[in-house]
C-alpha cells in the first residue's frame, strides 16, 4: 500500500510549510487526485487518519479529495476522449496512437490553517 508513503510525503511537505510560516495548526487539506494516477482514495483516507493522529499539526485535519478526471488525446483525429471509459484506442476513429493529457495528477491544492 504506496498510499502511506504518500500520506507521509504529504505531511512532511506541509510540515515544512507550516514551519516556514509559523502555523501551529493545520484544519483541512485539499488534495487533487487524478482518476488514473494509482492513488486509492479511500486507502489514502485511511492512511491520513491514522497519521494524522500521530502528528500534532494534522490531529484534526481533514483531508479533502477532489477527482479530477483522465482525458487522452488522439494524435490521427485530434479529439479528447474519457480515459477510463475508453482506455488508449480512440472511441472515434479506433486508432491506438493516444497519448494522456490529465488525469494522472497529485497536487496540494489548498491548506486551511488554524
Amino acid at each position: 500500500m504506496h498510499e502511506l508513503g504518500v500520506t507521509f510525503h504529504i505531511m512532511d511537505q506541509l510540515e515544512k510549510v507550516a514551519q516556514e510560516n509559523d502555523v501551529e495548526r493545520v484544519r483541512k487539506v485539499v488534495l487533487e487526485l487524478g482518476e488514473v494516477s494509482t492513488v486509492i482514495e479511500s486507502y489514502l483516507q485511511n492512511c491520513w487518519t491514522w497519521a494524522a493522529k500521530k502528528r500534532p499539526l494534522f490531529e484534526k485535519a481533514e483531508l479533502i479529495v477532489e477527482t479530477l478526471p483522465a482525458v487522452t488525446y488522439c494524435e490521427d483525429c485530434g479529439k479528447t476522449y474519457p480515459t477510463v471509459e475508453h482506455g488508449k484506442t480512440c472511441p472515434f476513429c479506433g486508432s491506438g496512437q493516444t497519448y494522456l493529457l490529465h488525469g494522472n495528477e497529485f497536487n496540494i491544492k489548498e491548506i486551511e490553517v488554524q
